[in-house]
């Protein structure tokens, strides 16, 4: 297994980052909130979990090693796969995760594309005994995005793919529609493509 990588980072995508490793560039698949701290060029350390299936293998990584032994202990519930368990990394913060498990908060866990009411009262049961006790100061109050503003979070993840800052300020302001049109907490990931989109036509 690959528990970490360190390196220089060679590249960022949306839900991407290349590491340089020992002159091979390792694609690791990230939360927004994670690619949002690296920068182009600077050393970064991801740890990371190793996905390994038939026709690929994927590399996750994370801000640290908390995170991964959250994403992992997500998987052994049933129906729950790597992607699924971090889209609710990518939502939530691992101790906002265990919070919710431990007080029953199904809105919290429905807060995370791909889960429904009946999914989120079935992973509440199966999830109560693996992911154990919040460990933080409580920061995050329970279904609380990991950031506290989604413009902020968009804001960070497009200086980290090396826009400026009026450029990221602009295509805040083109998805904004977008973010304010649906239900609930905005999800980056989407608004991240959206305005990558704008800033592609506009170059």
């Amino acid at each position: 297994m690959i528990a970490f990588v360190t390196g220089p980072v060679a590249a960022l995508a949306p839900t991407t980052a290349v590491i340089e490793v020992g002159g091979v560039g390792m694609a690791v698949q990230c939360t927004p909130n994670t690619l949002s701290e690296l920068r182009m060029g600077q050393q970064a350390r991801l740890a990371t979990s190793l996905v390994v299936r038939e026709d690929s293998l994927t590399l996750y990584g994370f801000a640290d090693d908390d995170e991964r032994q959250v994403f992992e202990l997500l998987q052994t519930a049933s129906g729950v796969g790597p992607r699924l368990a971090q889209a609710m990394l990518a939502v939530h913060s691992p101790d906002a995760l265990r919070r919710a498990v431990a007080t029953g908060d199904e809105k919290a866990l429905t807060a995370v594309p791909g889960i429904g009411k009946k999914g989120a009262q079935k992973l509440l049961l199966e999830l109560r005994d693996r992911l154990g006790e919040p460990v933080g100061s409580g920061a995050h109050a329970v279904g609380a995005p990991v950031t506290q503003s989604w413009r902020d979070q968009l804001h960070a993840a497009l200086i980290g793919l090396g826009y400026a800052t009026r450029e990221a300020d602009e295509a805040v302001i083109a998805v904004t529609p977008q973010a304010e049109a649906g239900p609930g907490e905005p999800q980056i990931g989407q608004l991240l493509k959206a305005a990558l989109q704008t800033l592609n036509r506009t170059r």
